[in-house]
């Protein structure tokens, strides 16, 4: 399993990065591991503000379909229009070009309750 030693995690299984004061947002490497073959991702509308938790889209493969988790809150400011047609990018680089949502975050304070690199990482190797 590949980690971004500059992003934060959420048990959700998303990762956050800071950048350009904006919050970028995808699925870590376990996860799309787990799901497999991306065929589609569903994303939130520019302009949505959405609470930390909540759901902001849809990732589906071939094995399942599962939900996207906003890990803090914030205002969609630009998703990754890239992965509508090519969304098997998530697979080949889920912390690179695979990135789903940017957003500006509406309490940067959030940021401290994700989770460190070596913590997620002792909670995947929990599960």
């Amino acid at each position: 399993m590949n980690l971004d030693p500059n992003a934060r995690y959420a048990e959700t299984h998303e990762w956050a990065r800071k950048e350009d004061g904006l919050i970028v947002c995808g699925i870590t490497d376990h996860a799309q591991e787990e799901l497999s073959d991306v065929v589609y991702v569903e994303f939130p509308q520019v302009g949505d503000t959405l609470a930390k938790d909540e759901v902001f889209g849809v990732i589906e493969s071939v094995k399942a379909a599962s939900d996207l988790y906003m890990p803090m809150g914030g205002e969609i400011v630009e998703v990754n229009v890239i992965l509508e047609d090519s969304p098997e990018i998530v697979n080949e680089d889920p912390y690179g070009k695979g990135w789903m949502i940017k957003f500006n975050p509406s309490d940067p304070s959030e940021w401290d309750d994700l989770l460190m690199p070596e913590a997620y990482e002792a909670s995947v190797a929990g599960e």
